[in-house]
């Protein structure tokens, strides 16, 4: 039989086709998989967040946070070893979402040194510190976890210290600015501390108050 340029050119254009086609389904194969892979993450950490604030370390297990996310305990474990590794996931997690949630809450905030100071108190009041703050206690007695948490303190320590020089609008080569920035940080920490078993609120706003008409002084 006699092969035609004519009878080649359709039979190399089938199987460009086929590869093609292969590849493509490939491809959309694999972005479905990454795309449940971040829902199946997602959903363990917020429900890792949720578990920590309501049962505390104690009671934030593996199991209980598979339940809670919906997620086989099979798929829990084949991305997170340990409830350590899933716990400081999780709170990284909050984290970096907190931090963008206050970056546009201080796009429409008053920009005033007050409303600064109040923004950076509001964020570590919330539900992500109480889960933090679970995770560092479990860490004082657990030497593999602590490994872990300082290196998250570290991280979302450098986070915040950057969004608060950005949201103040001050430059930490100055004199004075970087102490007064870490001074802000530990106040308002130890304020969130405070608001653990009763709330605190009138008190945090009257100190959040006081302490902006001192940092507007300082820098």
């Amino acid at each position: 039989m006699l092969i035609t340029p004519d009878a080649t050119s359709a039979f190399t254009s089938r199987l460009d086709c086929l590869f093609v086609g292969r590849n493509t389904r490939g491809v959309e194969t694999r972005q479905r998989q990454a795309d449940r892979t971040r829902e199946t993450k997602r959903k363990l950490m917020e429900a890792t967040v949720e578990c920590l604030v309501e049962r505390g370390w104690s009671g934030t297990t593996t199991t209980e946070v598979a339940e809670r996310a919906g997620v086989s305990r099979g798929a829990q474990l084949h991305h997170f070893r340990t409830r350590g590794e899933l716990v400081a996931a999780a709170v990284e997690h909050v984290g970096a979402e907190s931090v963008e949630v206050l970056k546009r809450r201080a796009q429409i905030a008053e920009k005033s040194t007050h409303a600064v100071v109040e923004l950076i108190a509001d964020f570590h009041a919330s539900d992500l510190f109480t889960a933090a703050l679970e995770l560092w206690v479990a860490a004082r007695t657990d030497p593999e976890l602590r490994e872990q948490v300082l290196e998250l303190q570290a991280r979302l320590g450098r986070e915040v210290y950057g969004l608060a020089l950005e949201l103040l609008d001050v430059d930490d080569s100055l004199p004075g600015v970087r102490d007064a920035v870490q001074a802000t940080l530990d106040l308002v920490r130890g304020l969130a501390l405070a608001n653990q078993l009763a709330d605190d609120g009138k008190r945090r706003a009257h100190v959040v108050r006081y302490w902006a008409r001192m940092l507007e002084e300082q820098l």
